[in-house]
């Protein structure tokens, strides 16, 4: 009988086990998401069937059919890598957090060695990206997101050596088959020339040598509108590639663009009468260059000879200049004169709304 009593028992328990179980993984199981966009040719504008999506070491899987459309279903909660690979052109990877369902809108891809055929600083590809999807699931822009560089050791040396020490969301050409990568947080270490990428909301960080980015697109968590940056690799200054990266301020026929140097100004304190900057600073400095044929030349001073990139022009950007009173020599001068040249020619789109000076 005591026997008996035990085997009911251990039933009892194992049965209790079982429906506690089946109810955890029902529950689970409810939570179910969808993950649907479109995919686009970038130079014809079609819409691209036969294209194979899948999330990253799942089973998870798509073709894309009817009009470029694709669909993934009854996917779990969890943050998932989305690959896009379709035969003949550019792969395509993005980092998809489930929490609810999500459109990826039209995503368009470029045919594998696609070369732009316009005198501009970016590529096509890049201001094809879905710009306005960087807005979207991004930290928190009102603080509590930055971090501020590289710890510096104290009393030694101060600031850090990023372009901005915040962390942007990113949408990222490689150079291997224009690959994109969207769907990280990034932020660019000038003095190593490389990128350090991490997901929202996790501490790992990855870090991806400038070498192998061709452009980046970030969305500025201050001021909230996209910058772009091209490779310096891409252009030559006096006949040799350059190494780092450039901001593209104003596209078209002349580019204009900005390169951050930074470098450390040791301490000038003098002990004995304690004044001065007792500690080493890390400083940044702008300089700003104009982009013609694949060559990137930095902006005269002289006035005679800035106005002479303009070419034919160069009399009615002076006479521009003079009744604007805009000052050729500030940086918001530089972009409102290149603003100014590039849109007297067809298909020009400016790129950001605002000159940002920090």
């Amino acid at each position: 009988m005591e026997i008996n009593l035990k085997i009911i028992t251990v039933g009892l328990i194992f049965s209790l086990h079982w429906i506690l179980s089946a109810q955890v993984l029902a529950q689970a199981g409810d939570e179910r998401f969808t993950v649907k966009g479109q995919l686009k040719d970038g130079v014809t504008e079609g819409r691209i069937n036969g294209a194979v999506i899948t999330l990253k070491e799942t089973s998870f899987a798509s073709v894309s059919a009817n009009g470029g459309n694709f669909l993934l279903e009854n996917v779990y909660q969890n943050r998932f890598i989305l690959n896009i690979n379709a035969t003949g052109y550019q792969s395509y990877q993005s980092v998809v957090n489930l929490k609810e369902d999500v459109n990826l809108g039209v995503i368009t891809l470029f045919p594998v060695g696609y070369q732009n055929v316009e005198e501009n600083a970016l590529q096509k590809t890049i201001r094809a990206t879905n710009i306005s999807e960087l807005f979207v699931n991004r930290p928190n822009f009102i603080g509590g997101n930055q971090v501020f560089g590289i710890p510096p050791e104290p009393k030694r040396l101060e600031g850090n050596f990023y372009l901005d020490p915040s962390w942007n969301k990113a949408s990222i050409i490689l150079y291997r088959d224009n690959e994109v990568i969207e769907g990280y947080f990034a932020r660019y270490n000038i003095s190593t020339n490389s990128f350090e990428l991490r997901v929202d909301e996790e501490d790992m960080i990855t870090t991806l040598p400038g070498l192998r980015v061709q452009n980046i697109v970030w969305v500025d968590a201050g001021a909230k509108v996209p910058r772009y940056f091209v490779n310096g690799m891409d252009f030559k200054e006096d006949g040799a590639p350059i190494s780092g990266f450039f901001e593209v301020l104003v596209e078209g026929q002349l580019p204009l663009v900005r390169r951050t140097i930074a470098s450390i100004r040791a301490s000038n304190y003098n002990e004995a009468l304690m004044v001065g900057e007792r500690n080493d600073q890390i400083k940044k400095r702008n300089t700003y260059y104009y982009i013609s044929d694949k060559n990137i030349i930095q902006v005269p001073k002289g006035k005679r000879k800035f106005f002479n990139i303009f070419g034919d022009m160069s009399e009615e950007m002076e006479e521009f200049a003079k009744d604007n009173e805009v000052n050729f020599k500030t940086p918001s001068g530089l972009f409102v004169l290149f603003t100014q040249y590039n849109s007297k020619f067809e298909g020009y789109e400016p790129l950001i709304p605002k000159l940002l000076d920090d």
